[in-house]
Formats: structure tokens, C-alpha cells, sequence
């Protein structure tokens, strides 16, 4: 007899959706109104918002809302039609993308419509089923669902860890021997949920064993790390070791899409075989235009980087500081880890929402271990010296709230409101 489809998702909402009831609107997809940046309101208060990818403050940057509005008085939303292979190609697109190589110091750049769909499609078209992937353990969820498009063998290694990078190196170098195929290695510049950047200059050095190719995913890096911006590749010394740099648009670009960057051959290739690309409309005018000011500011706007780091050290150096535990990050992510249980987690956001006016993003199991709270915050460079001696202040009161048991007391006889 044949199930109904739709049984199981009616029976099994899923490791997320099944807290639909209990989250939804306050938790998870929770409406965050107002002008972007660091005060917004939600539920109809004032918040001090640490959710946002905006890490240089560009969303409302003037000569950026100046360019997102000429291109669409000028062009519309439509602008161009169809797929660029076919009729949505233009000169646009091609300044973007020589800028961009140029940025990250690469020969060639193609532009992606979004990063994940682009990251997903940019696997799929580097490896056949006779190639092997090594990536890490803890790699963004479009790097593994690329992955899984992959007919060919891969392996997972331990994340951020050398000697387990080269044990699946020497697994994968023995199976493409066998297969005739080749090695990708895939990690990331910067982890998106501790902080960490990925450990480019060890994974480089094993070129000098094995012979793969490295992709790198740095949507975290791109823009924020090393002297010009240009990610943790150049941060860390090594960006022409990086055989295919990927970043999104969506950080600090504070806008929709994605590129990759690469030898002009790779990129030729890329271009005519990304089937994310091949048979998809073209990246909007507004998207292409608004850009390129978006990365001219980049380049000739230093201090905008430099506030960040202010920002980003200041909120760092005082939460150590106090003693809060925010791991090994080297990055503008900053993560607090707390101990306490998942009714204890919603208890601290909800009086963080309500009584200190404060918006983050909370991590609990199973993305970390049972008994731990993560805390995630995003310092951009529009955030305030003020904003982070409210935020400091904030959490030293909600940390001795969690160490005297009052959250737990209050998770132990009642539930979170979140009407």
C-alpha cells in the first residue's frame, strides 16, 4: 500500500519545526521592524539589536541607499530578463565582476544570485563522481548540502583540526588514486556560529603532500579580515593559495547575491556549466549597480573597517573582561557561552528581550553540547561605545540570574510568554 506523502510531514515536523508552537514569532522568525541598524523594535519596543550581519554599517550608508535608488527609478526591479548565457547579460555585471577579482586578487569573478544556492551549484559543477571532497565537520549547511549532490566519495574531518584534516587527505589521496579522480578541500574563512577563522595556512602547507584544490567559503571574512578587506586568505597570508574564493553579498556587502573567484580558466568553466546560473534570471540591476558603490566603499573607506574593530574589540576585551567564557574567536562574531538548560536559554532571551531591551541570537543543543547556552552576537561598525557598556552591564545581570537559580525557578513552574 502506498503511504500518503504527506503523513510523515504531518506526523514529524522536523528537528526545528516541532517547537513551531512554543517559538514561532518570538524565538524563531521573530519581526524585527524599523529602520535596519542597531536600535529596532520588536513586539513594540525598542531593542539594542546584536542580529545583524551588517558588519560595516552599509545598509543605510547614504551614497548606498543613493545607489539602490537611482538603479531602481532608472531600471526597475525587473531589469535584466532572463537567464545572462541567454539575454541577461551587461556591461554591469562584467565591471562587477572585475572589480571584485581585483578586490580579492584573483584573475576571473563570477556573479552568483544568492550564496547558497550559488555555493551548492559551485560544488556540484567542480567534482565528478569519481573526485573525492574532504571538508570540515562543521562547514556552513550550503557547503554540506552541496556535498550531498556529490555521487563520489567524501570525508569529514574533525573541525579546525590539522591532524584529522591530514588523515582524510592521505584517505581521500589513496580512493582518487583508485578512481582516477582528483581531491577538493572546502572549509571556511570564518566559522559563522564561534567565530573562528578556518586554518587556511595549515591547509595550504599540505599542498606541499597532497595535491587538491581548496575552496574556501568566506562570507564572514569577506570585507572584515585582513589590510584591505579582502578576508582571512589575506589575513592569514595565503590568498593566492585559495584556488576558488566564494563570498556572499549578504554581510558586509549589506545586500543579495554572491561571486566566485578564480584562474580565468576556472571561472570560464564555471560559467558554462553552474547550473544555479545557467537557468536562472539574472542578478537584478539594483543588486549589480548598488554593488559596485557598495565595494568602491569598501576599498577607498578604510575607517569604516576600522570603527568595526573598535567596536568588535571593545565588546571582546570587556566581556573577558568580566569573566564571560566567549571561546577562541578571532573574528567579529562573539559568542558567550554560558551553562544552563534549554528552558533556562529561553527564560535569559526572554528577559533579555523584555527587561534590558536587548535582541541576540541564542544557540543551544544539538548545534552545541547538552548543558550549554551560546549567546551569538554581531558588532557591526554602527554600533555605539554606549551600546556595548549597556550590553556588558546587561549580561552580568542575567549571568548572576542564571548562576542563582532564579531562571531555573522560573523555567520550573511556568513557560515563556511569547503572545
Amino acid at each position: 500500500m502506498v503511504k500518503d506523502l504527506f503523513e510523515r510531514i504531518q506526523n514529524n515536523k522536523g528537528p526545528l519545526g516541532k517547537w513551531a508552537s512554543q517559538a514561532e514569532g518570538y524565538f524563531v522568525f521573530p519581526k524585527l521592524e524599523g529602520e535596519l541598524g542597531p536600535r529596532m523594535q520588536f513586539k513594540g519596543k525598542n531593542i539594542l539589536n546584536w542580529s545583524l550581519n551588517d558588519y560595516l554599517g552599509l545598509a543605510n550608508h547614504p551614497e548606498v541607499r543613493k545607489a539602490d535608488t537611482d538603479a531602481a527609478i532608472q531600471y526597475g526591479a525587473a531589469y535584466p530578463m532572463g537567464a545572462r548565457m541567454m539575454s541577461g547579460h551587461t556591461k554591469y555585471h562584467e565591471q562587477l565582476e572585475e572589480e571584485l577579482a581585483a578586490f580579492v586578487m584573483k584573475e576571473s569573478a563570477y556573479l552568483l544570485n544568492f550564496g547558497y544556492q550559488g555555493m551548492v551549484s559551485t560544488i556540484d559543477a567542480l567534482v565528478t563522481k569519481n573526485d573525492v571532497i574532504v571538508y570540515d565537520v562543521d562547514a556552513h549547511a550550503c557547503i554540506i548540502d552541496g556535498v550531498r549532490l556529490h555521487m563520489g566519495k567524501r570525508f569529514t574531518y574533525r573541525h579546525n583540526d590539522v591532524e584529522s584534516m591530514e588523515k582524510n587527505l592521505q584517505r581521500a589521496t589513496k580512493l582518487a588514486t583508485e578512481t582516477g579522480g582528483g581531491i577538493l578541500f572546502i572549509t571556511e574563512g570564518v566559522f559563522g556560529m564561534r567565530g573562528q577563522q578556518g586554518k587556511l595556512k595549515e591547509i595550504v602547507e599540505m599542498k606541499k603532500r597532497y595535491n587538491f584544490r581548496l575552496l574556501v567559503d568566506d562570507a564572514h571574512g569577506f570585507g572584515t579580515l585582513g589590510k584591505t578587506g579582502a578576508g582571512a586568505g589575506e589575513e592569514q597570508g595565503v590568498q593566492d593559495e585559495i584556488d576558488v574564493y566564494f563570498s556572499t553579498f549578504a554581510k558586509s556587502m549589506a545586500n543579495i547575491g554572491a561571486f566566485i573567484a578564480a584562474d580565468k580558466d576556472i571561472i570560464d568553466y564555471l560559467k558554462y556549466n553552474l547550473r544555479s546560473q545557467m537557468f536562472a534570471k539574472a542578478l537584478p540591476m539594483i543588486q549589480t549597480i548598488g554593488s559596485l558603490k557598495r565595494l568602491e566603499l569598501l576599498r577607498e573607506s578604510s575607517e569604516i573597517k576600522d570603527k568595526l574593530w573598535v567596536n568588535v574589540n571593545a565588546l571582546q576585551s570587556g566581556l573577558r573582561e568580566k569573566g564571560f567564557n566567549i571561546g577562541d574567536t578571532n573574528t567579529c562574531i562573539t559568542p558567550v557561552y554560558l551553562e544552563g538548560s534549554i528552558p533556562e536559554a529561553m527564560i535569559m532571551v526572554n528577559d533579555l528581550r523584555e527587561n534590558y531591551g536587548i535582541f541576540l541570537s541564542i544557540v543551544v543543543y544539538p548545534v552545541i553540547p547538552k548543558g550549554m547556552i551560546l549567546l551569538r552576537m554581531i558588532p557591526t561598525a554602527s554600533h555605539t561605545i554606549a551600546d556595548i557598556d549597556e550590553t556588558l552591564t546587561a549580561f552580568e545581570a542575567i549571568r548572576e540570574k542564571l548562576v542563582n537559580g532564579t531562571y531555573k525557578e522560573i523555567a520550573d513552574r511556568t513557560t515563556v510568554d511569547v503572545s
